[in-house]
């Protein structure tokens, strides 16, 4: 009975002290930051509560008090931004992934992939999806892949802005776009459910997509929180990551 107690007191213990942390990701973490969610959980007992959505809309959020433990951006410069101005907890700032581009249809499209990018310029296209450029770093790099193949200002009026990366996928996938340029995190993870085809985009014709997540200064979980990135050097985050297409940085 006595071993029994002492169980109990110690599961009682251990449940007490789990911690959840409140993560603002990019939508094009969305498959990958919950698979590691889940592996987080089952390794040290804390919960991650995830809300996806565009980069630029949270680091507004962010600047405006909004109360989350952690930010992960689709690019390192809102992160520095928010280091920049003191919204950020000093030395939290973490390049975690590289992502990548990829042009995305549903599976009863015709379009032939293995023309790349130029594919845009299909006749039968009608909408063109891709993420917001004002706030959504995949959208920027949409836009520069196909202005350094010369073909935006010929299929510029086809673009659906959607207001994140997910979005935008979503649009394709509903029937609402042709063909998408979209994350190749959410595609691959789409791919594997039988849901559309891709092709990656060269990734010289945009700008890398490094990734950057920080602690926030105003959380008061920042221990967990550095805890949390920490975990996400281990080789079996990093195996998550590359799982959905992302590039793993230098892990020092």
């Amino acid at each position: 009975m006595k071993t029994v107690g002492l169980f109990l007191v110690f599961l009682f213990s251990s449940l007490c002290a789990a911690e959840e942390l409140s993560v603002a990701a990019a939508s094009d973490l969305n498959f990958a930051l919950q698979e590691i969610a889940k592996k987080y959980q089952q390794t040290t007992g804390n919960t991650l509560k995830l809300s996806f959505g565009s980069s630029g809309n949270f680091f507004a959020q962010i600047q405006n008090g909004a109360p989350f433990d952690l930010y992960f951006s689709a690019d390192v410069d809102f992160p520095k931004k928010l280091e920049s101005t003191g919204f950020a907890e000093p030395g939290t700032l973490y390049r975690y992934a590289v992502g990548k581009l990829a042009l995305w249809v549903p599976n009863g499209s015709k379009l032939d992939l293995n023309r790349g990018i130029q594919v845009l310029l299909d006749p039968s296209i009608k909408r063109i999806a891709i993420a917001n450029p004002k706030h959504a770093p995949y959208g920027r790099a949409a836009e520069a892949a196909m202005r350094k193949a010369g073909i935006y200002d010929k299929v510029s009026a086809k673009l659906v802005v959607g207001e994140n990366i997910s979005q935008a996928a979503q649009f394709v996938e509903t029937g609402n776009a042709d063909i998408g340029l979209v994350a190749l995190s959410l595609v691959s993870a789409l791919t594997m459910q039988g849901r559309g085809r891709y092709i990656a985009v060269p990734s010289d014709l945009y700008p890398a997509l490094e990734q950057g997540a920080i602690v926030v200064r105003s959380s008061n979980k920042k221990s967990v929180a550095r805890d949390f990135l920490q975990f996400l050097k281990k080789p079996e985050a990093q195996a998550i990551f590359r799982k959905y297409g992302f590039q793993s940085p230098d892990v020092k």
